[in-house]
């Protein structure tokens, strides 16, 4: 069952209509050190391989403004410039798929903070980050809408039924000072979480290696693996009961779905989480009324420009209510 969109943004799951936008991406630490072909297929699934090794002999695909080979491994805080492709199926006659005006005024009321160089958005859970694979838009192709005149790119990815702190750039500097704090590991995380079960007490730090792997449908997952990448994840119980536990969940590293796959491996997974639940914790999660992933990213902080910041993002109602639903209450 798909995550229901946020209040006031329209479904995001429909097929994507004629050409796609240009988008740019960054590369997560656990995408690298992946060769650039193999991320663009896995990227723009449907397309022939023969589409994508052309678009990067003529140049289309940039990878920090330059052209590449394609056995070109990325690194951790590189940017990727996609072209806009036409998918399969795709109606030449259509055009790409409206963000309306109620997306955008929920975009509005969704920034925490913005200056000359940044913007930083409490993000809705079941808004992806960008559009593609058969979502229309995201976050940043909406908030180009809404901030035309400049320079907008992502800093960095939240998943998209994660809710919280989301860092934008609006300045190509900033945005290169952003990806090196993100190398440097020198950008605190904390999450809010709401988990299956009572937490036990002498759990207070997961360090599990975690691998990703696709599964036959071609979905993308990880699992806990000794050949995985090293991963910790410190955690602070904040409330608990026999239904359920409201962590705070703070990363060392910044493994994909690493807070999820780390809860689930210690026998607790998140709340609404449709990936590494068990099949009776989703549907008792949904009998209790919780349809959403219980998955906040509650606060970020950084040095940038040489003064510290932080950023919170205020605690979605949703997962206050998701932890009182199932006895925490």
């Amino acid at each position: 069952m798909p995550t229901a969109p946020p209040a006031g943004f329209p479904a995001l799951g429909a097929p994507v209509a004629g050409e796609e936008a240009v988008r740019h991406l960054t590369v997560a630490a656990d995408d690298a050190p992946q060769r650039i072909d193999n991320f663009l297929m896995r990227e723009l699934k449907g397309l022939p391989r023969s589409r994508i090794y052309r678009m990067l002999r003529k140049g289309e695909v940039r990878v920090n403004g330059g052209r590449v080979k394609p056995t070109h491994r990325l690194e951790p805080g590189d940017t990727i410039r996609i072209p806009p492709v036409r998918r399969a199926g795709a109606d030449p006659a259509a055009g790409p798929l409206p963000v309306g005006q109620g997306v955008l005024d929920a975009l509005e009321r969704a920034i925490l903070f913005e200056d000359e160089d940044l913007l930083v958005l409490d993000k809705p859970s079941g808004l992806a980050v960008h559009g593609g694979s058969g979502i229309g838009y995201g976050v940043i192709e909406a908030l180009r809408r809404l901030r035309p005149e400049g320079t907008l790119e992502l800093a960095h990815r939240l998943d998209r039924d994660t809710s919280g702190c989301l860092l934008v750039a609006k300045r190509r500097r900033t945005l290169a000072a952003l990806h090196q704090a993100l190398r440097d590991r020198s950008v605190g995380k904390v999450y809010t979480v709401v988990v299956h079960g009572a937490w036990p007490r002498r759990i207070r730090t997961v360090q599990l290696p975690l691998a990703r792997y696709l599964t036959a449908e071609g979905e993308r997952r990880v699992r806990v693996a000794a050949d995985g990448k090293p991963s910790r994840t410190d955690i602070e119980i904040q409330a608990s009961a026999p239904g359920a536990s409201l962590l705070t969940a703070r990363l060392h590293t910044g493994r994909t779905h690493q807070i999820r796959v780390h809860a689930a491996a210690s026998g607790h997974p998140v709340v609404g989480d449709e990936k590494y639940s068990t099949p009776a914790q989703l549907a008792g999660a949904r009998e209790a009324g919780v349809h959403r992933l219980c998955l906040h990213a509650a606060s970020i902080s950084l040095v940038l420009d040489g003064r510290r910041r932080r950023f919170e993002a205020p605690l979605p109602a949703a997962l206050t209510a998701a932890f009182e639903a199932l006895g925490g209450g």
